[in-house]
């Protein structure tokens, strides 16, 4: 097990947090990508944080655009299960939600090819219930909220400025990728080797996507604060531990902050145990700026994969991160080794998914959006906008990304 104030296996940073390294090699340079950047350098044995402000461009959009041309037809535009051409279906009398009826014109019954039953794949971050706290916010979708997902259980999380995750450790592999702001990153490891890249807030506000290889994640015996640790042993017994007055342990919060308040720290720390960002194979953190995306031919958008081949400590979560330009389709294409949690982060999206046996549906996504594409099943998605990229992450319990495209 791994102690960290963020995360115990792995880490995708984007640009918007800065590496915390040592100084940047001329072959390290970073190719553009997303408008990525790397941004911090260091000569001293301390790792000391870099605050400057950037202007990078946050990945994110608030949601679909249910008129675009071809997005529905008929009465369907209106939310309405009709089919004007096929004559099948009619209007809804009774309550609904009509406009998630708009944004959802699949589920109308709008695609003639979808066929038999296949279950939901799909989950809002937004029915998500947010836990507030000083200094941000999580939510999370885990196997109660979408039970196709077996294998992955995911949270968004917001720290504001100088706030900070509380040191923890978790039974699962965790992984992360911060599409918002700028984030410093610790993590302690069995042998006591360290790094510092804590989970602590840069920017006025910052948020990043978690994921854990267990869908189950918030069985009991998955998580471990260590303020709750600590406020559930008695104080004598903590003195003589750790060799102090047990008077300093009075002020231990109970119950634990899980996110605290705070400020930016300029704080440097030693290594006196080895230091973990010192080479590729130890490393908890990988810069996006460091992964050249591969070009779809004809330019139809993006991939950027981040494995235990790019990044090696991850042997158990593996994640793709794609563009598709508007209009661009990702092509029918199955997944051999794992199932696919895919966040959408921006842009909306059309994906239909093929069960084997007859058994087809489709589903619209916009961003917050959260789908499960089970192994081995086809799938395609296509970007229904016609002015935004469309970007998603997708993850997988596996230690490399593996697809079979059916062309």
């Amino acid at each position: 097990m791994r102690l960290s104030t963020f995360l115990t296996t792995a880490f995708a940073l984007t640009a918007y947090a800065k590496p915390v390294t040592g100084p940047v090699q001329e072959e390290a340079v970073p190719k553009q990508s997303f408008n990525f950047k790397r941004g911090l350098g260091t000569e001293s044995k301390h790792l000391r944080l870099e605050t400057r402000q950037e202007t990078e461009q946050t990945i994110g959009s608030t949601g679909p655009n249910p008129t675009v041309e071809g997005y529905a037809e008929g009465a369907f535009a209106s939310g309405h299960p009709y089919g004007s051409t096929s004559g099948k279906g009619s209007i809804i009398s009774g309550g609904t939600n009509n406009r998630v009826d708009i944004e959802n014109p699949s589920n109308l019954g709008q695609d003639p090819t979808d066929n038999g039953l296949v279950p939901n794949l799909k989950w809002w971050f937004s029915d998500s219930k947010t836990r507030l706290l000083k200094g941000g916010w999580v939510r999370e979708q885990v196997i109660q909220d979408l039970p196709s997902s077996k294998d992955i259980a995911g949270a968004q999380q917001h720290l504001k400025k100088g706030a900070a995750r509380e040191l923890h450790w978790h039974r699962v592999a965790e992984w992360g990728f911060v599409y918002a702001g700028r984030v410093a990153i610790g993590a302690v490891d069995e042998d006591g080797k360290n790094s510092w890249d804590v989970l602590e807030g840069l920017d006025d506000e910052n948020e990043y996507l978690l994921v854990f290889d267990d869908g189950n994640f918030v069985a009991t015996g998955t998580t471990f604060n260590v303020d709750d640790w600590i406020a559930h042993t008695p104080k004598d017994i903590l003195a003589k531990n750790f060799g102090v007055n047990a008077s300093l342990f009075d002020s231990v919060p109970s119950p634990n902050p899980y996110i605290a308040a705070g400020n930016v720290s300029s704080e440097g720390i030693d290594h006196p145990y080895g230091d973990l960002s010192a080479n590729k194979s130890s490393s908890y953190v990988i810069h996006s700026g460091d992964v050249t995306p591969i070009q779809a031919p004809g330019g139809g958008g993006t991939i950027q994969i981040f494995d235990s081949r790019s990044f090696p400590i991850s042997t158990t979560i593996a994640a793709s991160v794609v563009t598709i330009k508007p209009g661009g389709l990702r092509e029918l294409h199955w997944h051999p080794t794992a199932e696919e949690l895919v966040f959408f982060a921006q842009g909306q999206a059309r994906a239909t998914v093929f069960a084997g046996n007859t058994n087809a549906r489709t589903f619209d996504f916009a961003a917050g959006d959260t789908a499960v594409f089970p192994d081995n099943s086809g799938h395609c998605v296509i970007n229904t906008s016609d002015e935004e990229d469309l970007i998603w992450i997708g993850i997988f319990k596996a230690d490399r990304v593996a697809d079979i495209s059916l062309t």
